[in-house]
């Protein structure tokens, strides 16, 4: 009979995480999202804030294809696509000062942002 002696190994407690803002941002205009990304970035490295970023994430198309005639010509069809170009910006280890500034920003209409603490 063998006897197996249970090895007993103890698991380290990872280190505490340092908080950080993960910002998202999407547009129909890849313009008007470069301006909101520079304005986003120029708030943040006025109150010293470590960035990194911004990162340019895949283009998400949505294609449709449409009859051009509502009853005959079925060979004529149009197709349309609409693009929603996005980036990503961390900020690391934000202070409530950045934080504070950052809602205060007003950006140009059609740009979407997604703030999270990660």
């Amino acid at each position: 009979m063998a006897t197996t002696a249970k090895k007993t190994v103890k698991k380290e407690a990872a280190p505490a995480a340092e908080p950080k803002l993960r910002i998202r941002v999407r547009a129909y205009e890849h313009k008007i999202l470069d301006l909101s990304v520079k304005q986003i970035m120029d708030t943040a490295n006025r109150f010293d804030a470590q960035i990194v970023g911004p990162v340019p994430l895949p283009t998400e198309i949505k294609r449709w294809t449409v009859n051009r005639s509502t009853f005959v010509h079925k060979d004529a069809r149009e197709q349309f696509e609409m693009r929603i170009h996005k980036r990503l910006i961390d900020i690391l280890s934000p202070n409530p000062k950045v934080i504070e500034a950052l809602t205060n920003l007003t950006l140009p209409s059609g740009v979407t942002i997604d703030v999270k603490m990660v």
